[in-house]
């Protein structure tokens, strides 16, 4: 009878770490689609896939394809790598194999004629960490800016002396930024009016 009891343990055991493994596994993430909309080519249905989650709430992915790379600047990228610039190398111990989150981060990506500090391909976001080197390039940050938005992404900017000095402060706040930007808005009633930005 022990033994019975031992198989059926056993069995009960495999079948709870199979569900939590399809949980963990991206085909079993949840989709939801908004609601469709009149005018809209594709019928207005959208997948909304989850990519993360954040303090319980879901981040839906935001991947901006057909990025354009300039292959003559992948040396450039090496280099500055290896440069080991102290603000990016502390930001990179916090999200470097998904350990933000389980949020992916790139690492000096190219994007058009650009290199980028980060890089997060399921949101299209572009954090950039902003020091001493930036401060006589406000035009050249501004159109860099302007471009990648221009593509669809967003970028998020970090204060260089915030990195080093409070990065728990740092993280947080950029957590809460791509809860702000990726989270999954709640439909609007009919009769509430837009607030500012909706």
């Amino acid at each position: 009878m022990d033994r019975n009891k031992k198989i059926k343990d056993k069995s009960v055991l495999t079948s709870a770490l199979d569900k939590s493994f399809s949980i963990l596994n991206h085909s079993s993430i949840p989709k939801t689609n908004s609601p469709p909309l009149e005018g809209c080519p594709t019928g207005g249905v959208v997948n909304h896939e989850i990519t993360a989650t954040i303090n319980n709430i879901p981040i839906i992915r935001n991947f901006v394809e057909n990025l354009p790379y300039n292959p003559v600047l992948s040396r450039l990228t090496k280099g500055k790598r290896k440069e080991g610039i102290l603000s990016e190398a502390l930001f990179w111990q916090q999200v470097h194999k998904r350990m933000f989150y389980k949020i992916d981060f790139d690492r000096q990506r190219i994007i058009g004629n650009y290199i980028v500090d980060f890089y997060v391909k399921t949101l299209g976001l572009v954090v950039e960490i902003d020091g001493n080197s930036h401060d006589n390039k406000i035009e050249y940050d501004a159109k860099r800016q302007l471009y990648l938005e221009n593509l669809g992404l967003k970028v998020y900017r970090i204060e260089d002396i915030d990195v080093k000095k409070n990065i728990s402060f740092v993280m947080n706040a950029l957590a809460e930024y791509i809860i702000k930007e990726y989270s999954e808005k709640p439909p609007r009633s009919a009769t509430t009016p837009p607030k500012d930005g909706n």
